[in-house]
């Protein structure tokens, strides 16, 4: 079993001076330790490294068991130093082909609890790669695109960040269509963020959405939408 007891005595042994202005680049919204991306990616990494041995061993034993360690995810996000979130972020993503369907639920609280743009923007691909996985929760996506959370919004639209060709265009249609008609900063933003994404595959597609929305759309989405190319919003 990985000490993770061990981990969290090793971050606390480098926090630094850096701590107040990492905090001050989020707005002050949670305390930092004042670990550095890359230090801490190397202070996790061998632990990392262990958790991913363990995990491949248990999945060849048996690969219907449940196999991502959820009471280290749930401890390490209560922490209140945000760099403990951070590592939740990045153990997710590395044991993202462990994660199963009825996982999603455990996803959303982390997605709905100590919300920023941070900790919620690292784990879209994650949730992207298992609805991918599991077309079945594309559903959810839908119905998190008509919640009153912003940050499920934002997930329902961003999470095919990357696909490509294989982005969903129904999906992505209706969740962009259900985040329509509001002033909030990060959902205006990530649905511009998606379609300037799509469009690097499917220019068409999304000049017409835009063309088709023109008058619900942000000059926020619009302008992040159309950053590789040009289209004229009318002024409405």
């Amino acid at each position: 079993m990985v000490n993770w007891q061990y981990l969290i005595e090793e971050m606390y042994d480098h926090a630094s001076d850096d701590a107040e202005p990492m905090a001050k680049y989020q707005r002050n919204q949670f305390p930092f330790l004042g670990i550095k991306s890359q230090t801490r990616r190397d202070i996790f990494k061998p632990y990392l490294k262990e958790a991913k041995a363990e995990a491949k061993l248990r999945f060849m034993e048996n690969p219907n068991q449940a196999i991502i360690d959820w009471a280290f995810v749930d401890e390490f996000w209560s922490f209140s130093e945000r760099e403990f979130q951070y590592i939740v972020c990045d153990y997710l993503k590395e044991m993202k082909k462990y994660l199963q369907p009825d996982d999603l639920p455990r996803l959303k609280t982390l997605i709905v609890q100590k919300s920023w743009w941070d900790s919620v923007d690292a784990l879209v691909k994650t949730i992207g790669y298992l609805v991918h996985k599991n077309p079945d929760l594309k559903s959810e996506m839908a119905a998190w695109s008509s919640s009153d959370n912003i940050w499920l919004k934002r997930t329902s639209m961003i999470h095919q960040l990357g696909m490509k060709g294989q982005t969903d265009t129904i999906l992505l249609a209706e969740t962009c269509e259900n985040c329509l008609h509001t002033d909030e900063f990060f959902i205006n933003k990530g649905m511009g963020w998606i379609l300037r994404d799509y469009a690097k595959t499917n220019q068409n597609w999304v000049e017409n959405f835009l063309k088709n929305h023109e008058s619900d759309l942000s000059n926020l989405t619009w302008r992040e939408a159309t950053k590789y190319f040009y289209l004229e919003k009318n002024q409405i």
